[in-house]
């Protein structure tokens, strides 16, 4: 009778390409499956999977008082993002198709009213920008939720939301391509949460950004990153002070050290009294 051979041999072995991509140790950098964007920072990008911020997946960032250090951590890659909708001009001599809308950068319960010269100010016109004033944490949710599956750019402010929240947010950022930032307040750090990446942010020495990865799809971060994040308005102004900053004090002349009690002090050196 003719030998039968194995089921498994009738079928094609998986290509190892594939199975390299499928594999993830977690003792190194994954690989994220879908583009990844500047942050602006190289020293940064060298510790983020990818170098640069997921789209199709949701960041938390952590900061202690919202609406201070956010933007100026985000604001080069919403920078960068938001050049990259602009489409090239047409040619001469050719009719121009009517272009795309732009996509937005939604802005999703903001501590603060946004100030649109700073904005500006940071490479981020006006007209980028979509205010929503929810004013429930239900609403900030739906709003949050709504804006991620239209492959918008969300910037979304959630000081109550719960962990099972930030889940379905996350499965929600699965099919965007948009990236997708939440601010959470510092003190929830020690909670569980579906977001494949977590930052805290802390203001700095000389306008700095000091940046802790605390959840990445790779090794455990170790330390603090100084991010350089001065603004662009304030920049000359703070070198001109430090070029017109006084010298430091000259240092305390060191005390003469004392005589022994056998020596006899020198004539010259007794006080005048009077007469």
């Amino acid at each position: 009778m003719p030998s039968i051979a194995p089921a498994t041999a009738a079928r094609p072995p998986l290509a190892l390409p594939l199975l390299h991509r499928q594999l993830w140790r977690g003792s190194a950098m994954g690989t994220p499956a879908t583009p990844t964007l500047p942050s602006g920072f190289a020293a940064l990008d060298a510790e983020l999977p990818g170098g640069g911020w997921p789209t199709g997946a949701a960041v938390e960032l952590l900061v202690a008082q919202p609406g201070v250090l956010e933007w100026r951590l985000l604001a080069p890659g919403l920078r960068a993002w938001w050049a990259a909708q602009a489409l090239p001009a047409p040619s001469a001599g050719r009719r121009a198709a009517p272009a795309p809308a732009a996509r937005t950068l939604l802005l999703i319960n903001p501590p603060h009213t946004p100030h649109l010269p700073g904005l500006q100010a940071l490479g981020l016109p006006p007209s980028a920008f979509i205010w929503v004033a929810a004013q429930t944490p239900a609403e900030q949710l739906w709003a949050a939720e709504q804006a991620i599956k239209s492959r918008v750019a969300v910037l979304a402010w959630l000081p109550e939301a719960r962990p099972e929240q930030i889940r379905r947010l996350q499965v929600a950022a699965l099919s965007s391509d948009a990236p997708v930032f939440l601010m959470r307040p510092e003190r929830v750090g020690q909670q569980s949460s579906a977001a494949p990446l977590r930052l805290v942010a802390k203001p700095g020495e000389d306008w700095t950004l000091a940046v802790h990865v605390l959840k990445r799809r790779g090794p455990a971060h170790e330390g603090w990153l100084a991010l350089p994040a001065v603004p662009g308005a304030i920049d000359p102004l703070l070198t001109a002070a430090r070029r017109q900053r006084p010298p430091p004090p000259a240092p305390a002349p060191l005390p003469l050290p004392a005589g022994s009690p056998t020596e006899r002090p020198h004539a010259l050196a007794l006080p005048v009294l009077p007469a």
